[in-house]
């Protein structure tokens, strides 16, 4: 157990290393982030207009909280066009990753190449991705609190299946359905060490979050205490470093997820990692 966890905090330290010698891959979590602001905003801007809500709610009081069915239209619309951001700049990220794991140095025009090149895949998964969460969230409206359980397990059980999706999909350029199992497939060889890594990654996180914290902390004392410029500046300040706390923690996953797959799936060490701690890991020492 404790060689297990010593092996999470390694692989999390080289996954560390990784980003900082390419901070330029910071910038694929940053657009996500960007893109996926606007499909909130072109989402919230229409219904908070052109919905009467308080005959919705009425409807759905009548329906035993059962929502219209033109709301499972618009929700897989939303979850589509989420999906497809992300797992884009994703792919975009993972194909950057493996460029760097095996000695090339990758642009972030090189990323958005290899993400453009797999549209089908992309496309074809954020149609999958859409139909699950909106079945999830029909499971969830149908019974109220056991709706809610079932959901939640079925959601768990989602995320767990589809860990390795998207590099199986940038790298392999399979169905979404292939994508699936060969993503369960590989998690059966890695499932504790992607815990363990990401429980390294979380505690990394957590040390970069404290400074964050007490910048917010900071400016609302300054604000309390009368000193409003001061105080706004920290607060602004803490604001934007939880932005970039934010890419970081998403493009740090997102490497890893990268190193793991290829160790699991090509038993070749990505440059930046130490081979006996992966071969120990993966129980190959």
């Amino acid at each position: 157990m404790f060689q297990r966890i010593s092996n999470g905090l390694s692989l999390a330290g080289s996954t560390w290393r990784v980003l900082v010698r390419d901070k330029h891959l910071l910038a694929f979590p940053l657009v996500s982030g960007f893109l996926f602001l606007l499909v909130v905003a072109s989402f919230a801007v229409p219904l908070a207009t052109l919905v009467d809500w308080k005959q919705f709610e009425q409807h759905v009081h009548r329906n035993n909280n059962r929502p219209p069915v033109w709301v499972y239209a618009v929700a897989f619309a939303y979850y589509f066009c989420t999906y497809f951001v992300i797992v884009f700049c994703n792919s975009a990220l993972i194909s950057c990753a493996l460029l760097r794991f095996n000695g090339q140095s990758p642009t972030l025009a090189d990323g958005f190449r290899m993400a453009l090149a797999r549209l089908p895949q992309i496309f074809a998964w954020a149609l999958v991705s859409a139909t699950v969460g909106v079945l999830l969230k029909a499971v969830e409206s149908a019974h109220e609190k056991v709706g809610e359980f079932v959901a939640g397990v079925l959601g768990t059980a989602w995320s767990v299946m589809t860990f390795f999706v998207v590099p199986v999909l940038v790298v392999e350029k399979v169905g979404p359905m292939a994508a699936i199992g060969r993503s369960a497939a590989l998690l059966k060889k890695t499932w504790g060490e992607a815990l363990v890594g990401n429980m390294g990654l979380s505690f990394i996180l957590f040390l970069l979050l404290i400074p964050v914290v007490l910048l917010f902390v900071a400016g609302g004392w300054l604000l309390a205490s009368g000193s409003t410029v001061p105080g706004a500046v920290l607060l602004v300040a803490g604001g934007i470093s939880m932005l970039l706390h934010m890419a970081v923690g998403a493009a740090l996953h997102t490497i890893f997820l990268a190193a793991l797959y290829q160790f699991a799936a090509d038993e070749r060490v990505p440059e930046g990692f130490d081979r006996r701690v992966m071969e120990t890991a993966f129980g190959r020492a």
